[in-house]
């Protein structure tokens, strides 16, 4: 890592510093990572408050208004780190999107949506959400509590009254988050606004300007809910819809820092996944798949990217995804796939591969979510769904793998850019649903032929 004559990181300020360890001292640092981190050994031993009683008591105290988890979400209850209850919808979903994933990695969300087409699952993807800003925040710095918390509960009001537009009752629609840095940031927030009257005094200012109150109050979730957690608790019922055998392939899983190091007591454990010693999303999804999930040494670090490393010493985020985290996973686990569900972390770990290359590095491996995973055991085409072209790493040798001809699903893909070139377009979601305070929206009962492909 390059440092400038003061003895400071380039791009970090004057407080990090060059700590000059010698290599017993450097092995000593590390050796904590490599050895057996479990839920037990790590977090357990740190007991932390449950924020939702907190919240709870300031709803009854009249301060804030709680949009609550409904029966008409169909939810599923699932474990926390200390085996606290977490509701998570099954459907009626107001989806919060990624930027990330909209703008590098489109076959995260597309694959997201059609795993709920084949559930039959109802959701609202609308056109009226901003970005959370948590990008800025931890990559800059130039972003603060306030905005980050007023954006957090703007985006969460607009899903608590974007069903009046269908004539629905406010609340219909319940907050799925696809972004790990959002699904971390908001979960901060909350517990911020929940410990700071002056923080909720300052946001409570911004948002009544905006007309996001209701009945003069802000609006706080009951719960916070990942993407991935709903893939987990329907684990079961997305197999039954599995057509491809993936009990060959060897995956490694990448959990994201944002998912379950931040706020961890909120986060999934199962004891049927890995006797309940790490998070439980992605890899309980891959074993109900019947995926092999292979450990490895360095399954807790960081992906390499750290937000403000992409940004200010970018050869440190590429050096540490490949030498942390892809050898690794290729040498000493042998891996066909990395699994992750984040927007950033797959981002890294994929696009970041071919610079390897030019030291000598050489460790090709698919990198791909969990929700792009399990369509393609679903039958999804790899490309028009699941649309791995958009990746850097190699995807190929993968598809054989499991039996999936590449090349003729290459071909039919061109084939259908060229009827999508001709104008015979087709989409996941009616696009017409989307603009919910537009012109362009028109009601349920107008609508002449939604499609659902």
């Amino acid at each position: 890592m390059s440092n400038d004559k003061n003895g400071s990181f380039e791009g970090f300020g004057a407080e990090w510093k060059v700590t000059q360890l010698n290599e017993d001292e450097k092995r000593r640092a590390t050796d904590w990572v490599e050895a057996k981190i479990d839920r037990r050994s790590l977090l357990t031993g740190k007991r932390k408050e449950d924020i939702r009683d907190v919240m709870w008591q300031l709803e009854k105290e009249g301060e804030i208004v709680v949009h609550r988890v409904g029966d008409h979400h169909k939810p599923i209850m699932a474990k926390t780190l200390y085996g606290w209850d977490k509701k998570i919808p099954t459907d009626n979903f107001w989806h919060h999107k990624s930027c990330g994933q909209c703008g590098n990695i489109p076959g995260y969300p597309t694959s997201v949506m059609w795993l709920m087409n084949k559930l039959g699952n109802n959701y609202l993807d609308e056109t009226d959400q901003t970005s959370c800003t948590a990008w800025n925040y931890h990559g800059s710095g130039i972003g603060n509590v306030v905005s980050l918390a007023a954006v957090f509960l703007r985006n969460y009001h607009q899903a608590y009254v974007s069903a009046k537009a269908e004539g629905l009752p406010e609340g219909t629609y319940y907050p799925l988050v696809h972004c790990g840095t959002s699904f971390g940031n908001y979960k901060e927030m909350r517990i911020f606004l929940m410990h700071s009257a002056e923080l909720r005094a300052q946001v409570k200012e911004i948002l009544g300007k905006l007309g996001r109150l209701v009945d003069g109050k802000l609006l706080i979730p009951e719960e916070i809910v990942h993407y991935s957690e709903w893939l987990h608790v329907v684990r079961d019922k997305l197999a039954a819809h599995q057509t491809i055998d993936v009990s060959k392939v060897r995956a490694t899983i990448h959990p994201a820092c944002h998912v379950y190091k931040m706020v961890p007591e909120d986060v999934i454990y199962d004891n049927d996944v890995l006797d309940g010693n790490r998070v439980a999303v992605s890899t309980g999804l891959m074993e109900t798949f019947g995926a092999q999930v292979i450990d490895y040494s360095t399954w807790y670090d960081c992906c390499g990217f750290g937000f403000r490393h992409i940004i200010g010493e970018r050869e440190f985020t590429r050096s540490f995804a490949i030498d942390r985290k892809i050898k690794v996973a290729v040498e000493e686990a042998r891996a066909d796939v990395m699994i992750g569900h984040d927007t950033g972390c797959i981002t890294t770990l994929d696009k970041n591969q071919w610079i390897g290359k030019a030291v000598g590095k050489v460790y090709a491996l698919p990198i791909m979510a969990d929700c792009q995973f399990a369509a393609i055991a679903m039958g999804a085409h790899p490309y028009k769904l699941a649309q791995l072209h958009w990746h850097a790493s190699p995807f190929e040798t993968l598809l054989e793998k499991i039996g999936i001809d590449w090349e003729k699903a290459k071909s039919e893909f061109e084939s259908y850019l060229g009827e999508v070139a001709k104008g015979k377009i087709e989409t996941l979601y009616d696009p017409q649903r989307a603009i919910t305070s537009g012109p362009g929206y028109k009601k349920p009962a107008q609508l002449a032929g939604a499609t659902s492909k």
